[in-house]
């Protein structure tokens, strides 16, 4: 067993596991910790705990220390010098007329790297634009490219459910999503039917996925031919849910089957 604390940042709401160096630590307090790209600013999500080794697949980082006054001062004023690298980020763009939209900027916290995210519907060049704000900002520079559904995740809504959008509320990662889920729960193929407000495939399409499939096993597909206790006929519906179908037998009609 391996003792973790869970961390999220500005900009993420996925939870990440840190070492927390002998420090006991409550939920909402601010730390310092240690990220690949450089010293962050964080927030406890999770007290400490104990997880299994087998479950951590990589190196896990520490915590170096309880946030200070100086700290959040610091990470204030790095918000602030944020948004004046985000606006002259978007005048570059204009500049050099690159199809993309820079959402955001970000300093790590002992701002060795500035991060904007952008997005965009094709591949950008963006070499000229990396080299006038390395000039600018003096420290390296990452351009990422995201897409629609992790802004929907940032800005929120409500879906077709009526409920908060689920990737705001609780997904931490969105797996992929593909139109054969939709087909394997019979859901009429209509983009305002099967696409959330980010324009991409529903993520709840995944939540009963391998449970239509499983329920499917049994059942004939639609096309197919069947004898029944009536004939042969050819199967025209399927319901997966009451694992019954639906068959057009020559000379009788439609005759309903349960399995």
């Amino acid at each position: 067993m391996i003792e973790v604390v869970g961390i999220s940042f500005k900009n993420s709401s996925k939870i990440y596991y840190f070492l927390p160096n002998k420090l006991k630590l409550k939920k909402n307090i601010t730390v310092i910790v240690e990220t690949e790209k450089g010293l962050e600013f964080g927030r406890v999500e999770l007290e400490n705990f104990d997880v299994n080794s087998e479950q951590i697949s990589t190196s896990l980082s520490k915590v170096l220390r309880i946030a200070t006054k100086e700290d959040y001062l610091k990470f204030k004023q790095n918000e602030k010098e944020e948004k004046i690298a985000l606006t002259a980020c978007r005048k570059l763009i204009e500049k050099y007329n690159l199809n993309m939209v820079v959402l955001d900027a970000h300093y790590t916290f002992d701002r060795q790297q500035l991060i904007f995210r952008f997005m965009s519907d094709s591949r950008i060049d963006f070499r000229d634009l990396a080299k006038s704000l390395a000039s600018k900002y003096k420290t390296r520079i990452e351009l990422r490219q995201i897409g629609a559904r992790d802004k929907a995740r940032e800005v929120g809504g409500c879906g077709q459910c009526g409920q908060t959008l689920c990737c705001a509320r609780f997904l931490k990662d969105m797996d992929s999503v593909s139109i054969n889920m939709a087909k394997n729960q019979n859901i009429a193929l209509n983009p305002s039917k099967i696409n959330g407000v980010c324009g991409r495939l529903l993520c709840c399409l995944k939540y009963e996925d391998d449970n239509y499939k499983e329920c499917k096993k049994n059942l004939p597909k639609v096309g197919s031919k069947v004898v029944t206790d009536k004939g042969e006929g050819k199967v025209i519906s399927v319901d997966v849910l009451k694992q019954q179908y639906k068959v057009d037998v020559t000379n009788v009609g439609i005759v309903e089957v349960s399995k």
